[in-house]
C-alpha cells in the first residue's frame, strides 16, 4: 500500500490570501499547502479521498489519472469543491465514477451540484454515481474493502475510513470510542491537526498527538494544517519519533 498526499492544508490553504506571517511567506515548499486530499494505492487499485477545490491542480501535478473509486469524508467545500473537475477523467477514461459518502453528503451534493442530477442533464457534466455508506459497515470500493468510521467535526458527524492497515481521519474534533477501537494498532494513521491552539471543530496538534498515542499506530501523519501550525521545520521538532506532519506531494509506504 502507498498513500500520496495531494494536499495537506485546511480550508484556506497555505499561504493564506493577504497574510504575511512567517508560515505564509516561507520559501520552504513544505509550508505551501493545498486543500486536503490523498490517493491510496492498494491491491492494484487507486482510491481518491476527497475532491477539494484544488483537485485539478493536484492531479496535474501528481500525473496520476487512474482513479478507480472516490471516498468523501463530508460535504464542506474544501473537501468536495473540485468534483466538477472529474469531467476530465470522465473524458479520458470514458467511464463514470463510483463515489462513496454518507447520506448527508449525498443530500448536500444533490443541492450544490443540482445540474448533475437533473432528469435531462447538460452533456458536459461530471458523471458519477453516489453510493451511501453507513458507519462501521464495510463496503467494497473497486474491489477493496473499506470501513467507514464515525468522526465528530464540531457538532457534525462526518466519515473517516479504514482501508486495510491504513486509517484516514480528517476534520475531527473528537472520536467516539468505537472509532478508536476500530483503528487501534493500525500500521499508519492519518489524522488532522489544525495548529498549536485549540479550535471548536478541529484537533490542535497537541490533541492529535494524544489521540495518536491512544491509537498506537506504527507511524502517524498529521494533515489539514493551517498557517497557525507554524513552519514545518519547527513543528516537526515537537513530535514523537513515530509522528510526522505530512506535506503536499509526500508519498509513503504502508506496511501490511
Amino acid at each position: 500500500m502507498k498513500i500520496h498526499f495531494l494536499g495537506t492544508g485546511t480550508s484556506t490553504g497555505v499561504p493564506v490570501i493577504g497574510c504575511t506571517c512567517p508560515t505564509c511567506t516561507s520559501t520552504d515548499m513544505r509550508d505551501h499547502r493545498l486543500r486536503t486530499s490523498a490517493i491510496v494505492e492498494y491491491q492494484g487499485k487507486t482510491i481518491l479521498i476527497d475532491v477539494g477545490p484544488d483537485f485539478r491542480q493536484q492531479m496535474l501535478r501528481a500525473r496520476n489519472y487512474e482513479i478507480d473509486a472516490i471516498l468523501l469524508t463530508h460535504h464542506h467545500y474544501d473537501h468536495v469543491g473540485g468534483i466538477d473537475d472529474i469531467r476530465g477523467l470522465n473524458y479520458s477514461t470514458r467511464r463514470r465514477f463510483e463515489i462513496y459518502a454518507l447520506s448527508s453528503t449525498r443530500a448536500s451534493l444533490q443541492k450544490s451540484l443540482y445540474y448533475v442530477f437533473e432528469a435531462h442533464p447538460y452533456p458536459g457534466i461530471p458523471r458519477f454515481d453516489i453510493n451511501v455508506v453507513e458507519y462501521n459497515i464495510p463496503f467494497m470500493a473497486a474491489g477493496v474493502e473499506v470501513v467507514p468510521l464515525e468522526v465528530i467535526h464540531g457538532a457534525m458527524p462526518i466519515a473517516g475510513y479504514r482501508i486495510g492497515p491504513l486509517a484516514y481521519i480528517t476534520d475531527a474534533s473528537s472520536l467516539p470510542e468505537e472509532t478508536i477501537e476500530a483503528i487501534r494498532g493500525v500500521d499508519t494513521l492519518v489524522l488532522n491537526a489544525l495548529g498549536m491552539f485549540e479550535h471548536p471543530s478541529h484537533f490542535s496538534l497537541p490533541q492529535s498527538i494524544e489521540v495518536a498515542r491512544q491509537v498506537g499506530a506504527r507511524q502517524t501523519y498529521f494533515i489539514h494544517a493551517s498557517h497557525h501550525m507554524g513552519l514545518q521545520s519547527e513543528a516537526e521538532k515537537m513530535l514523537p519519533e513515530s509522528m510526522n506532519i505530512a506535506y503536499d506531494g509526500l508519498e509513503v509506504e504502508v506496511r501490511e
